[in-house]
């Protein structure tokens, strides 16, 4: 594994942390922030819990990446369960021939 970078303040590095997912230049985990912020805790506090070593930027860097993550691993999963079987897929193919022959009666 090689350090990789996500945006401007998020950093996963093998070196650092065990290749954890942190904010540049510190050893504090995304995850923590991340679960601070869904517990509602509020950033003012956040910030001042690690004394200045993170930003508001940085912490809005890192729920942004998570929200983006989440939304396309649901609709990922959400369009694999709705592909249709082979069956299902020449029933529907058939059902809009049909359509179309009774479109021109209509």
């Amino acid at each position: 594994m090689r350090r990789r970078t996500f945006g401007q303040y998020l950093v996963a590095d093998p070196n650092i942390c065990h290749g954890k997912l942190t904010f540049k230049g510190t050893r504090i985990f995304v995850e923590d922030v991340l679960d601070m912020v869904s517990k509602g805790m509020d950033w003012d506090k956040i910030l001042k819990e690690y004394r200045g070593s993170i930003t508001r930027e940085a912490i809005s860097e890192a729920v942004g990446l998570a929200s983006k993550t989440f939304i396309t691993k649901v609709e990922k999963r959400n369009s694999s369960a709705r592909q249709d079987s082979p069956a299902q897929t020449k029933r529907n193919r058939e059902l809009a021939q049909i359509r179309a022959e009774i479109g021109k009666y209509l």
